[in-house]
């Protein structure tokens, strides 16, 4: 399902720091103010829970055959890595998978606890949820069910005659997300961060990437024989006979595949410039024709809207040509095909377990995932803000918000002073550089003010209903915030949401509940444990503002060149060499990082890191002066800020998934986020007592460091 804040992601507002995958970039709100609150570090340190002693990280967990210094991913976690082996059901396994499991424990204890309340009052978040949960569990509802609540939607697509109801149906896709064609939303003008503004970008793809389509390889190959042999089946479960459904795929392919031919890859999906073509209506209608937007915008609710900012024109050239040139009967094909792909999960369990047999083909996972999970997660995703209202009540205290904001004071303060002290940056840029930090927006655990759901009407009649109810009120949401001023209390992520992001347009850092926990974070933990990990996070976001594409941006969220020629080289060429380190690590025979596609994230997690040990340091000033410092389980506090980074990327994944990664996320493998900063910094040689010839050590021409 594409849903509106995968749109945004096309768009480039947001980076995150997940384990793999993006994060979203909705607006957000105010939770700490972005300046002055140095004096709350202060505070909240005194009044934080005591120590406990091995709190926070589990030094067993290393493998101490390995040196630190010539594999410090392989020390760190080694011991872990091979006690813990992928369950058959995933495709990765993580130390987050820990927290993230746990969090589920709770989340399905309140999950469980509204279903089973049938008198909860009508409209409630209760109710929603309760019965949203209840429907999505009730596994024999569903098969009874059958495609009764999906043959209105069928029958539309069967209904079309020509190019106008083609172009009809395609806005009824727009608010199913079921990944037609295109993308249409609105966001954030990133021109005029003070105005909300329609987007057009390219879209139309079930493979999770254009290169899927193209290349050649055997995997590719493979994939492509899978996604045929599933399309196959899934239009003989509707019905059609094995020769007209075989033709049907190999229909789908070839449209998509020509959309494909037409799309920019995921690094020039990163140039915000590129991707920003602002023009009237009348002429997108006039370089479009056949998307119909001058009819297509009134039914969404869009009849005021004059511009529109197309994110890839020569992509949307393509698809008008092609809604013209293939024939309707091909394109009702493709477009049955996107609505029950996008819908299978709440469809009959055969529909379920071709959906499931092909993912295994990308993902390499050996079994599906008990429905409790499946279903909690698409109950998090559909009334995020309801259940998230249920979620805090149960799992989030205001003494851990405290201790959140007092992190950002401190690591923000770092940042102030890191890029006071670069020798490569002139004045005037850092002038603009300390305004746009001091005017961040710092969010943490969930919005001051929630989404209001009372329009959605959510029952016990059917999942599939209540899904196409849920689809249609967030697209709805999106789109009537067109002419209205800029909501900045909308987040892009649920309470829950074990991740965090940067959102250039509103120029705002964001820590949902879900993250404020172990490993990342632990109140009985020493400083050094929690800076190496929720430090980090909270150093890695506030660094997007200025990698590569959040430098781009000032401190009111306008795309906007703020840098003079000069420092934009002396970054340019620190930026480059990040990229060529990581371009050269090679997680799998013949499959190497892309340094290009990393490039933000990697940036993020080189200053992040930085930013953290700082804060750790002046934080330790405090606590001890000029006393000794006190070493826990025989480590330094150097030592242990190092492990507790090593221990937030613990990582095993299956080769599928790691082929999948380096070729769509924007994240490098877990190994390579935990040894890469390293071999760039001096304080962890020093750390470790690493010599100038250890693996870890990267000679002083070769060392990368931008903040």
């Amino acid at each position: 399902m594409i849903s509106n804040r995968n749109l945004f992601l096309t768009l480039g507002t947001a980076a995150g720091f997940a384990l793999a995958g993006c994060a979203s970039s909705t607006p957000a709100t105010t939770a700490a103010s972005a300046t002055g609150t140095t004096a709350a570090a202060t505070t909240a340190t005194a009044s934080a829970a005591p120590v406990v002693p091995g709190v926070g990280l589990d030094v067993n967990n290393r493998d101490l055959s390995v040196s630190p210094c010539d594999d410090f991913f392989q020390y760190a976690s080694g011991t872990w890595l091979k006690n813990n082996p992928i369950p058959a059901a995933e495709s990765r396994w993580s130390s987050w998978n820990t927290l993230i499991n746990q969090n589920e424990a709770v989340m399905r204890s309140i999950l469980e606890e509204a279903a089973a309340n049938t008198s909860a009052a009508k409209g409630t978040n209760a109710q929603k949820v309760g019965d949203f949960y209840a429907t999505a569990m009730d596994s024999m509802g569903i098969e009874k069910a059958g495609l009764k609540y999906l043959q209105p939607e069928l029958a539309r697509i069967q209904a079309v005659k020509d190019l106008k109801g083609l172009q009809n149906a395609l806005v009824r896709q727009q608010k199913l997300q079921t990944r037609s064609v295109f993308g249409l939303g609105v966001s954030q003008d990133r021109k005029k961060s003070t105005e909300y503004a329609l987007y057009l970008s390219q879209g139309g793809l079930s493979l999770p990437d254009r290169d899927y389509y193209l290349k050649d390889d055997a995997r590719s190959k493979t994939i492509r024989t899978a996604y045929v042999s599933y399309l196959t089946n899934l239009f003989e479960l509707l019905g059609d006979n094995e020769a007209t459904a075989k033709k049907g795929a190999e229909t789908v392919l070839r449209l998509e595949t020509r959309l494909a031919k037409a799309s920019k890859d995921r690094v020039a999906l990163r140039d915000p410039y590129a991707n920003y073509n602002k023009m009237t209506v009348a002429e997108a209608n006039q370089q479009f024709p056949n998307l119909g937007l001058t009819a297509m915008l009134p039914q969404l609710g869009l009849s005021s809207a004059k511009e529109v900012i197309v994110g890839q024109p020569e992509f949307l050239k393509e698809a008008s040509t092609a809604l013209k040139q293939e024939s309707l009967a091909d394109w009702k094909t493709y477009l049955r095909a996107h609505l029950v792909n996008s819908m299978a999960s709440a469809l009959p369990k055969a529909y379920n377990d071709e959906s499931f047999r092909f993912a295994q083909v990308l993902s390499g996972a050996k079994q599906q995932q008990p429905r409790w999970k499946r279903m909690l997660r698409a109950t998090d995703g559909s009334l995020g803000e309801a259940f998230g209202q249920l979620y805090v009540d149960k799992a989030f205290t205001p003494e851990t918000k405290q201790k959140a904001q007092a992190m950002v004071a401190n690591i923000k303060e770092a940042m102030g002073e890191h890029i006071q002290q670069l020798s490569w940056m002139s004045e005037p840029t850092k002038k603009e550089a300390l305004r746009k930090l001091n005017s961040f927006t710092v969010k943490i655990g969930y919005p001051d003010k929630w989404k209001d759901y009372s329009a959605l009407a959510i029952s016990r009649e059917s999942y599939l209903k209540n899904v196409i109810a849920t689809r249609e009120w967030e697209s709805n949401d999106n789109l009537s915030r067109y002419g209205k001023p800029i909501d900045r209390s909308v987040w892009g992520m649920t309470p829950p949401t074990v991740n965090a992001y940067y959102n250039s347009s509103l120029n705002e850092i964001v820590f949902p509940a879900g993250i404020m926990q172990p490993p990342f974070f632990d109140p009985k933990a020493d400083d050094a444990v929690n800076y190496g990990g929720m430090g980090a996070v909270i150093g890695h976001e506030i660094t997007h503002g200025f990698d590569d594409r959040g430098r781009q941006s000032d401190a009111e969220g306008n795309l906007r060149d703020w840098w003079t020629k000069e420092d934009a080289a002396e970054f340019t060429k620190r930026a480059d060499m990040v990229g060529a380190q990581y371009s050269a690590f090679q997680p799998l025979d013949s499959v190497f990082v892309n340094g290009k596609l990393t490039m933000g994230e990697n940036l993020a997690d080189f200053g992040g890191l930085a930013l953290a040990y700082s804060a750790l340091q002046k934080q330790l000033a405090k606590q001890y002066g000029n006393s000794p410092r006190i070493n826990y389980d025989g480590l330094t506090p150097e030592q242990r800020f190092f492990l507790a980074w090593a221990q937030i990327w613990r990582t095993n994944a299956r080769p599928e998934y790691l082929r999948q990664q380096v070729q769509t996320d924007s994240h490098s493998p877990a190994q390579y986020r935990t040894n890469g900063p390293l071999m760039n910094m001096p304080e962890f040689y020093e750390a470790f007592g690493c010599k100038e010839d250890a693996k870890m050590v990267r000679a002083q021409n070769q060392r990368a460091k931008i903040w």
